[in-house]
């Protein structure tokens, strides 16, 4: 019987996998499939055996399926984790976590915020809205799972504030979202670049110390966002 941890996609048939070299294996007798959600539960059955962890690729994404493994196993760890989570202890502890992550996740949004402020470089006679602007890319960009460029660490946080301020202004003040892209291969890129130097040509009069009127696109964007704060 074939087992393994390494992560399979779904199969063609209900109850089948397919292996990264192409095979479609069946689902062992006596198995279940655990769905994802829960961390340890899925840490592990995959470390008590046999077991398959399955994935699907959507995009440049990849989410898990979940695991397969002997409903036995899965049984006996359930029971396992249940009984653990079920002490006093556990619930300290899960207190103690969430305050660590809650710290940690307050800490982050100042310092990408003035990460931002520092990206921004606007002149002092629009600092108000430096500030401002960098509230509202933070609040977009900080939250856990958002799957914005600010929660990854594979670029310095200088990047990460740089991208989010032209994605926020992408989104915000160009009517991006709006637009009818063709869909031919490098258009939608090339769309977005063409957005960023518009972006960056308007960030540029705040930096120089311009006076710029109301009807500006990034005043009209964040008014309005203030608005709909002030109503929730």
């Amino acid at each position: 019987m074939h087992s393994d941890t390494a992560p399979y996609s779904p199969g063609p048939l209900p109850n089948t996998v397919r292996t990264p070299d192409g095979r479609t294996l069946t689902v062992p007798e006596g198995w279940e499939r655990v769905p994802p959600g829960d961390a340890a539960l899925t840490r592990r059955i995959k470390a008590a055996g046999e077991a398959w962890a399955v994935a699907q690729k959507k995009g440049r994404k990849v989410f898990s399926v979940g695991v397969w493994a002997p409903a036995a196993t899965a049984a006996r760890v359930r029971a396992e984790l249940a009984a653990e989570r079920a002490t006093e202890g556990f619930a300290k502890k899960r207190q103690a976590d969430a305050r660590r992550r809650e710290s940690a996740q307050s800490a982050y949004v100042d310092e990408f915020r003035d990460a931002v402020v520092s990206f921004l470089r606007f002149h002092p006679t629009h600092a108000e809205l430096a500030t401002r602007l960098a509230a509202a890319v933070s609040a977009h960009a900080t939250p856990v799972g958002s799957g914005t460029v600010a929660r990854t660490q594979r670029i310095p946080i200088e990047r990460r504030a740089e991208a989010a301020v032209i994605a926020w202004m992408r989104h915000q003040t160009t009517g991006y979202d709006g637009m009818a892209i063709p869909r031919i291969k490098g258009e939608r890129r090339a769309v977005r670049r063409m957005l960023a130097e518009r972006s960056n040509r308007l960030l540029e009069r705040y930096r120089r110390g311009e006076p710029v009127g109301d009807d500006c696109p990034l005043k009209v964007a964040l008014h309005a966002q203030s608005a709909l704060a002030s109503v929730a």
